[in-house]
């Protein structure tokens, strides 16, 4: 993608079937798609695409034709869109997008197609789920950003309750920053295994957070039941990253041997407890942060396992 790649028009329609309107300027909603379009919904195709190069092939083919005229919501300009990969991850505006299809079987052909027995929304057009909503407008640059998305919750009764301040959540933020995370959702709940369990469920299945960070809960306390939670949901573990995490706090003191930190895969999420304390959240994050985003990208399929020679 060079430079110039950006968005010419916002398109959207109250109904489906009908051809959309350029508006100018829409709002992105995180796992919907745009507000007040008819084909928003929680789906893989949550907003379309199509290039105003692909457009003017249907021009050449003497077809007045133009955004919008082929149902998509955002019509670009420099970026061949049905090139790129499944799971790209793009900037538009204040939004930041992930292409989850290329191109769509047309079932019944369209006015277009009856009219040049051709269309090329179903081959050139794509389509993306919104990760992070805002505002996108004509005019905005659209460019690649291989973000992570983050979710941090935090295990505590007494944080829970409002007796003691969450101190763990702002390091965390300020952290994953060098991998590019952004924090989606945050959660503060009490060390009870099922709604923590339940919680980790939500964010994978259903928010698809690439990464999922739990602060607290992992020492020899009775109530201490997050690595428990945790090993209740996820599908597979990773016994590196909590390995990993021991071996740097270890450096620091030999009570490091007693953390509980657990870590594993639920679907193509990421999921890892972390001790309790600022302090030690830091020193963990800063022993596995720069390993996580090529093993995200393997777990969501856009890269490969590291080769041994």
């Amino acid at each position: 993608m060079n430079n110039l790649a950006k968005i010419i028009a916002v398109c959207t329609s109250p109904k489906k079937g009908m051809r959309k309107k350029n508006v100018g300027h829409a709002n992105f909603i995180r796992e919907y798609g745009i507000e007040g379009d008819a084909h928003a919904d929680n789906w893989h195709r949550q907003v379309s695409l199509l290039a105003m190069e692909s457009i003017d092939k249907m021009i050449a083919k003497g077809l007045k034709v133009g955004p919008g005229d082929f149902a998509e919501n955002i019509t670009t300009e420099g970026i061949e869109l049905y090139t790129l990969p499944i799971g790209t991850r793009l900037s538009m505006g204040e939004a930041l997008v992930e292409v989850t299809q290329i191109g769509k079987e047309c079932h019944n052909h369209c006015a277009i197609y009856q009219q040049a027995g051709d269309c090329v929304m179903p081959r050139e057009g794509i389509f993306v789920r919104v990760h992070k909503g805002g505002s996108v407008k004509v005019a905005d640059e659209i460019n690649f950003r291989n973000f992570i998305t983050v979710g941090v919750m935090i295990a505590s009764d007494k944080c829970s309750k409002a007796e003691r301040e969450d101190g763990c959540t702002p390091v965390i933020e300020e952290a994953v920053k060098q991998i590019d995370g952004i924090v989606l959702e945050t959660k503060i709940l009490p060390d009870e295994r099922k709604q923590i369990a339940d919680a980790i469920k939500e964010w994978a299945d259903e928010k698809h957070l690439d990464l999922i960070l739990i602060s607290g809960g992992t020492g020899f306390s009775p109530r201490d039941i997050t690595p428990e939670a945790v090993l209740d949901v996820v599908e597979r573990q990773v016994p590196g990253i909590p390995e990993a995490m021991r071996a740097a706090s270890l450096a620091v003191t030999n009570r490091a041997m007693l953390s509980r930190s657990v870590a594993g895969i639920r679907g193509k999420s990421l999921i890892i407890a972390l001790p309790g304390s600022p302090k030690a959240v830091k020193e963990n994050l800063e022993a596995v942060l720069p390993a996580l985003p090529h093993g995200i990208e393997i777990m969501r399929g856009i890269a490969q396992n590291c080769a041994v020679k």
